[in-house]
């Protein structure tokens, strides 16, 4: 560990990947929360895998990968929230239902991304980063745009605080009381697209989902507010970030694979039933 705690003293790439770990954590707690308060987590799902397309776009055309990525994401998850809105409640769960309209938009955006991918001339570039994450590659650039998403998620949770709280405890509730409650669910739509492509950076987008939903997950055994969890979660996240690594440090394994790993032994361990008679 001392090892460790030494090269992050000495190197850019580990005091990057620190800062990641900590920025990347506080999008994780208040937005995972939301998710899983609001049983959102197949559309995070879709929004993550959509997002290859964005990945594609950069690659194909050489735009600039964060910014392309959040964007077709962003504009993959308002139309999967769009499809979710607008399904008859009689449709949803159903084969035809939003449910079925966002695994078409999941599959497409990556199959999308991937065909441009192979259309790049002479294109040889390491595709596993993207997939799996790699936090110890994480530029500064990538640092400071984490760090404004996290100001512009503070701010949007100060202003609308009421309004997303009451849609996660109850919609029908909500609407009764004049919330504007399309207007708050797909506002946490592209909310969760934007902490989506920032978590792509730390574990990729095939991992991105366990990462946005297992420290809620945990926090949620542990908490009875929604403020709590987002505290909890967020710290959860930070640690497990943090732990996974270090192992991957010493391992020399995947950091994407290492901390979503650690977080699904502690999952395991906050699920022990002795932990859940504790906390009842």
């Amino acid at each position: 560990m001392a090892d460790f705690l030494a090269s992050a003293g000495s190197y850019l790439f580990l005091q990057n990947a620190l800062w990641a770990a900590l920025l990347a954590s506080v999008a994780c707690g208040i937005v995972g929360s939301l998710v899983v308060c609001n049983r959102l987590t197949f559309l995070a799902g879709g929004a993550s895998h959509a997002a290859y397309g964005g990945i594609g776009l950069a690659i194909y055309f050489g735009w600039p990968p964060l910014l392309c990525t959040l964007l077709f994401s962003l504009g993959a998850s308002l139309l999967m929230g769009f499809v979710s809105l607008h399904t008859p409640a009689r449709l949803a769960g159903k084969e035809g239902g939003a449910d079925a309209a966002i695994g078409v938009l999941w599959a497409a955006g990556m199959a999308f991304g991937i065909i441009l991918i192979e259309l790049t001339p002479g294109y040889t570039g390491e595709l596993m980063g993207y997939l799996f994450g790699s936090i110890l590659t994480v530029p500064r650039a990538d640092i400071w745009a984490m760090a404004l998403f996290d100001v512009l998620l503070v701010v949007v949770l100060l202003f609308f605080r009421q309004g997303l709280w009451a849609i996660s405890i109850d919609k029908d509730f909500a609407q009764a009381r004049g919330l504007p409650v399309r207007f708050l669910y797909l506002l946490l739509v592209g909310l969760t697209a934007l902490a989506v492509v920032m978590l792509i950076r730390i574990v990729g987008l095939i991992l991105v989902l366990a990462l946005l939903t297992i420290p809620p997950a945990i926090a949620r055994r542990f908490c009875r507010s929604l403020y709590s969890c987002m505290v909890v979660a967020g710290l959860c996240s930070l640690l497990f970030s943090l732990a996974g690594l270090v192992l991957a440090w010493y391992t020399n394994i995947s950091s994407g694979a290492a901390i979503i790993a650690v977080s699904t032994l502690a999952y395991g361990l906050a699920s022990l039933p002795s932990l859940q008679r504790k906390t009842e």
